[in-house]
């Protein structure tokens, strides 16, 4: 405009000013603001009030709350008569996530003495919603009842907001009821209210009673039962506003994205990116870092590195993100490669990444490198250890048999050692056969919880692998008089887009008779090339026949036998289990990948498991 001679007025700079405001994250945008100032100057615009309340508005979005103030006191008799960039002052702050300043300007307005409008209210009591100021909001909501400005839709649903996002659901409710006109935003603050404090269920009550629903409303609740572990609930809700043709934003595919990454769910995540670009959702850094979560979560971290090299804004989530992916894969050396990429980005560490990385050196059979990340954590780079981060060096020590090391760790520790700690320890004693260390750690895993089945399980087969059959009974015989029961193991598949869940000995499934005949199968199939059940894991008191029956219907041998009846032949099966996997599915599994000529991807509760031509990732080390 300016090149073609083109004089601006005081209708061209405030959508400028504000396309500024919204661009804070820019590195260029304040040089670019500075200019745009400039010329408001050059063509003396500086008093429109417009023009004026917009320059605030910059200013105080970006964080120069001086000069913001600065041009407020230059108008004439400091604003006062003119709450347009008193306004412009407070959302500014707002913006800017200086949400107690925003609160205190704007009791700077009201002592000028100049008359707060709705759009006063309306920003202050998001300012006080969004940094829990409960009891700013209450005075608020005395100052909005004796202003006048109400029956006001946009201030009662600002009122409601201010509450719900407070946690006060009474009073929230209590508006709600009283509102004598309602629209989605009623609704959907109410809900989301709801969601934050858990309660899921009250949220979708009044979600399928809302008249109508928009992108928000929808994806506030996807998100409450993702927030609230329920994943396949948020992948089904997801499926109905799909039905409902309400089109999904960039919030709702985090949610969905965040949803597959739990369940597992690839084929669900790989259309959901299909369906962002088809629908030209803006595929910025925070769903871009959501794909690498999910694509690393479903054991895929080929297409994970794919989106990493893709995106043209990484943050510090975005490198966190893909060194955690590598690292869980077992690309350990790519990860810490990937790690020091990011020292070279100018991308500060905290404390995630130093968990991803420290995993990583796990992985790698890094002890040394591993130690020195982990010195390096808080002199280098300011980021003090957690039990996460002792436990990863726990891992590290016991997976290269320095248990005497990990246990002197674990007695210098700054917090007391968890559950996490000792079964680590314990874990390692098993691999290692260290019985000695082992039971200490049992000792202490028990006292912290006494119902704990997976120390026995450790425990039993750390007696096993010492041929101490005795202790091995005696262990049993505890169990049994204890009544300590198993968590039922559980295994998810997905096939076509639909996930199919299997517990041990299921036969709820519709494919039931042919998945045990597929089974039955594989492990003649399996007998003929050698192998032998392991049966030191199971802990119930029946013949060594029946044994072998329970580990035969392990939920991830049903789990294969389906995705070996249902899928392509050399395609990858991708199971997601809810506990460690025992040794005779690991153990099965292995040999199955070489028979079946299978990539077999188990991600239980403690790694994946890459299983290829007979061998695994972990190295059988989990």
């Amino acid at each position: 405009m300016l090149a073609r001679g083109g004089r601006p007025n005081a209708y061209t700079f405030p959508p400028l000013l504000k396309a500024l405001a919204a661009e804070r994250g820019v590195v260029a945008a304040p040089a670019v603001g500075d200019a745009v100032h400039a010329h408001v100057v050059k063509f003396g615009l500086e008093l429109n009030a417009h023009v004026a309340s917009s320059l605030v508005l910059m200013y105080a979005a970006r964080g120069d709350n001086l000069t913001a103030r600065a041009l407020l006191d230059a108008w004439p008799a400091g604003g006062g008569g003119t709450p347009v960039v008193w306004n412009a002052l407070i959302s500014g702050c707002k913006r800017g996530r200086q949400l107690r300043l925003s609160c205190r300007y704007f009791v700077d307005m009201v002592r000028a003495g100049v008359v707060p409008t709705p759009v006063t209210y309306i920003t202050v009591l998001s300012a006080c919603g969004k940094g829990s100021d409960i009891l700013l909001g209450m005075q608020l909501h005395k100052c909005v009842v004796e202003s006048g400005v109400l029956p006001d839709l946009k201030v009662e649903n600002a009122l409601v907001d201010m509450y719900a996002e407070c946690g006060e659901m009474e009073a929230a409710w209590r508006l709600f009821a009283g509102m004598r006109v309602r629209d989605m935003v009623s609704w959907t603050s109410l809900i989301s209210g709801f969601v934050r404090l858990g309660q899921v269920d009250r949220a979708r009550v009044l979600f399928d009673q809302m008249p109508e629903r928009d992108t928000v409303s929808w994806t506030a609740m996807i998100d409450g039962y993702v927030q609230t572990g329920r994943f396949r609930e948020a992948l089904e809700i997801f499926r109905e506003m799909q039905f409902s043709k309400v089109m999904a934003d960039e919030f709702t595919m985090v949610s969905v994205l965040t949803a597959c990454a739990q369940l597992g769910a690839l084929e669900t995540g790989e259309w959901a990116r299909v369906y962002m670009s088809r629908h030209g959702i803006k595929m910025d850094t925070v769903v871009g870092n959501a794909l690498i979560d999910m694509y690393s979560k479903c054991g895929s971290i080929e297409r994970a590195l794919g989106v990493f090299k893709e995106m043209h804004s990484r943050d510090k989530f975005t490198w966190t993100a893909i060194i955690l992916g590598l690292a869980v894969n077992g690309h350990g050396e790519q990860a810490i490669h990937m790690f020091y990429k990011m020292l070279r980005a100018f991308e500060a560490p905290d404390e995630v990444t130093f968990v991803g990385v420290l995993t990583a050196c796990t992985h790698a059979g890094l002890v040394d490198k591993g130690r020195d990340l982990f010195l390096s954590m808080v002199g280098t780079y300011g980021v003090a250890p957690t039990v996460m981060h002792y436990g990863c060096i726990i891992d590290l020590l016991g997976r290269a048999g320095k248990l005497t090391e990990a246990l002197e760790t674990i007695g210098k520790m700054p917090m007391r050692p968890n559950c996490a700690i000792w079964g680590t320890l314990l874990a390692a004693c098993r691999v290692h056969g260290n019985s000695e260390i082992g039971e200490l750690a049992a000792e202490n895993l028990l006292v912290l919880d006494p119902e704990n089945s997976m120390a026995y399980i450790l425990l039993s087969n750390l007696y096993a692998k010492s041929n101490r059959w005795e202790d091995v009974r005696r262990l049993r015989q505890v169990i049994m008089e204890k009544g300590i029961k198993k968590e039922p193991g559980c295994s998810l598949i997905e096939m076509n887009g639909t996930l199919h869940e299997f517990v041990a000995g299921d036969r709820s499934h519709p494919m039931s008779i042919e998945i045990y005949s597929k089974l039955d199968k594989v492990l003649t199939d399996l007998k003929n090339a050698g192998y032998v059940p392991d049966v030191t894991e199971v802990f119930v008191q029946v013949t060594e026949e029946e044994k072998q029956k329970v580990l035969y219907w392990h939920s991830e041998k049903l789990a294969v036998a389906f995705a070996l009846l249902s899928s392509e032949s050399g395609s990858t099966i991708r199971i997601v289990k809810n506990l460690r996997m025992c040794l005779d599915c690991h153990n099965a599994i292995k040999l199955i990948s070489k028979l079946y000529m299978r990539e077999v991807v188990v991600r239980d509760r403690t790694r994946f498991h890459h299983f290829r031509h007979g061998l695994c990732s972990c190295k059988d080390y989990w």
